[in-house]
């Protein structure tokens, strides 16, 4: 019964590695592409909302940015105050005094607190054509509105389009880099690769844009979602829409430079995406067409890779320790390797597409699988916990912020 059992999980084995080697040569072919950024006839009007909670160590940065960035349609910049309790609010209005196009809007109490239910304020405090979503620590590069703009004005059936989010602090120590690899290849290569082969672009959180009449159709972010760009996606495709992906649309972003940072940042992301992966498990509609793409994404990264990750570390602890294991025609020590070389692979084809080759990252990516990749199992298993508790005594769970440090500007 055993080897019958290795069987079937060496088959989704071989099927996943396949799988993520076709993601990773598509995501290169998609990278290389040279996307069309000739001039529009008439641009839209563009409402770049920026929800903010307590960002007085970054916000100047981030407006600062945001005041350089380039647009020949109307473009207004809103900074989207959730209440807080330190020097947001009086740089942001000291902005809005020196720039006509930077508004500051104070956001009332919500009865669901979070960055879903300040952009829906946002959305219902503003008119344009579209709307872009940058976090309150981003600093986007001046063409990157233009970018998103073009691609989704070009794109047939498109409801926005979806950015690049680049680590700004990747050098301040060994976990940074890691985060900044692993935006590299599961943001920029992966999410390339999807839409080059099922136009199934996703949106990031942040750096996206959207059409204002798409989101209305979907009917506004879901304010109980902790993961809002992953619940958006699924909607949006739901109804048809694509979101083409713009690699050279690129904004910097701050990542947790403690461990404790992104384990508990981390822990919330999967702990929305858990909610999303219930909710896609009744709702038909998000199995038809192309968002059954993401569906599944969902399934793979969360329950079968989450298995799978698992299972390799038992056998290969086993193989080592000289246990007695069962006997197939495939070595299953084998399978193990090989999914460390494919997570190596994809590491190495995006240092090489971001020119970032050299002997400490090569040497950084070598260990990612057996020390960055194995926490996911940690934070999985923690937000399962809480998730699941959460359903049992009807709590929600409560938005908590990622930490900010004080650093210069990108530009």
């Amino acid at each position: 019964m055993m080897v019958y059992v290795l069987v079937i999980i060496m088959i989704f084995f071989w099927l996943m590695l396949t799988y993520y080697s076709i993601l990773t040569i598509a995501g290169v072919y998609r990278r290389l592409k040279k996307l069309d950024d000739s001039p529009l006839e008439e641009y839209p009007s563009v409402a770049v909302l920026v929800p903010c909670y307590n960002e007085g160590l970054v916000i100047k940065q981030t407006l600062e940015a945001m005041s350089q960035l380039k647009y020949p349609g109307e473009l207004n910049i809103y900074i989207l105050d959730d209440q807080s309790t330190d020097n947001t609010g009086q740089i942001a209005r000291a902005f809005q005094m020196q720039f006509s196009n930077i508004h500051y809007l104070y956001v009332p109490e919500m009865e669901i607190k979070g960055k879903s239910s300040v952009l829906n304020y946002g959305l219902q405090s503003t008119t344009s054509d579209y709307f872009c979503v940058f976090d309150g620590d981003n600093q986007p590069e001046p063409e990157s509105v233009l970018r998103l703009v073009h691609a989704a004005e070009r794109t047939k059936k498109a409801g926005g389009a979806v950015g690049y989010v680049k680590t700004i602090n990747a050098e301040t120590n060994m976990l940074t880099r890691m985060i900044a690899l692993e935006f590299q290849v599961f943001q920029l290569l992966m999410q390339s690769g999807r839409y080059q082969l099922f136009k199934a672009g996703a949106l990031a959180g942040t750096n996206m844009l959207l059409r204002r009449d798409v989101i209305e159709e979907a009917g506004g972010y879901d304010p109980k979602a902790l993961a809002e760009d992953a619940e958006l996606t699924v909607r949006v495709a739901s109804l048809g829409y694509i979101l083409p992906v713009v690699h050279h649309a690129r904004t910097w972003e701050q990542e947790p430079e403690q461990l404790k940072a992104l384990i508990k940042q981390r822990t919330r992301w999967l702990t929305g995406n858990l909610y999303l992966l219930e909710k896609s498990l009744y709702t038909f509609k998000f199995w038809k067409g192309r968002t059954f793409v993401h569906s599944m994404q969902h399934i793979l990264t969360y329950l079968v890779f989450i298995i799978f990750l698992a299972f390799s570390n038992v056998w290969f602890i086993l193989g080592l320790i000289g246990y007695p294991l069962p006997t197939v025609d495939t070595p299953l020590l084998l399978l193990w390797f090989l999914s460390y070389v494919v997570y190596s692979a994809q590491i190495a084809s995006a240092m090489v597409l971001e020119d970032l080759l050299s002997p400490k990252n090569v040497g950084i990516g070598m260990i990612m699988y057996f020390t960055y990749a194995q926490l996911f199992l940690i934070m999985l298993f923690k937000s399962l916990i809480q998730y699941i508790s959460g359903r049992i005594f009807k709590k929600q769970t409560k938005w908590d912020k990622t930490k900010r440090y004080k650093k210069e500007s990108a530009q």
